[in-house]
C-alpha cells in the first residue's frame, strides 16, 4: 500500500537547478525517514541523501554535498530534494525511498519502498 511518487525531473544545462519532490502515502508508521538514490543506465544505484526527524539530521554523498539540500515538509509525506550547481554526471534516474530497514543509509539495501523515479538530464 506504500505509495512514492516523484516528480520535477527534467533536462536542465550544466550548472542549473532542479527541485524535486516526493510524495509518499500508505506508510503505516511514517517516521520521516526518507532519502533520494539515483542510477544512471549501466550503474549501480547510488546514495544521495537522507533525512532523518526530528532533529531534521542528513547525510549526503561525497559527489553532491555543497550541491544539493534534501528537506522534508513537516507532515513528513512529502520529501524534496533541491539540486543546484547541476553537472551531467548527475544525470541520472532519481528515486525516493522510505521504509528504512537497517544498514547505512545511502546503501540501497537498507531500504524497503522505492518510487518509480524521475529523470534528470544535465547537459554541458
Amino acid at each position: 500500500q506504500v505509495q512514492l511518487v516523484e516528480s520535477g525531473g527534467g533536462s536542465v544545462q550544466a550548472g542549473g537547478s532542479l527541485r524535486l519532490s516526493c510524495a509518499a502515502s500508505g506508510l503505516s508508521s511514517n517516521t520521516g525517514r526518507m532519502g533520494w538514490f539515483r542510477q544512471a543506465p549501466g550503474k549501480e544505484r547510488e546514495g544521495v541523501a537522507a533525512i532523518f526527524p526530528p532533529a531534521g539530521g542528513t547525510s549526503y554523498a561525497a559527489s553532491v554535498k555543497g550541491r544539493f539540500t534534501i528537506a522534508q515538509d513537516n507532515t513528513k509525506n512529502a520529501l524534496y530534494l533541491q539540486m543546484d550547481s547541476l553537472k551531467p554526471e548527475d544525470t541520472a534516474t532519481y528515486y525516493c525511498a522510505a521504509g528504512f530497514r537497517g544498514g547505512s543509509v545511502l546503501f540501497p539495501g537498507a531500504w524497503n519502498s522505492w518510487g518509480q523515479g524521475t529523470q534528470v538530464t544535465v547537459s554541458s
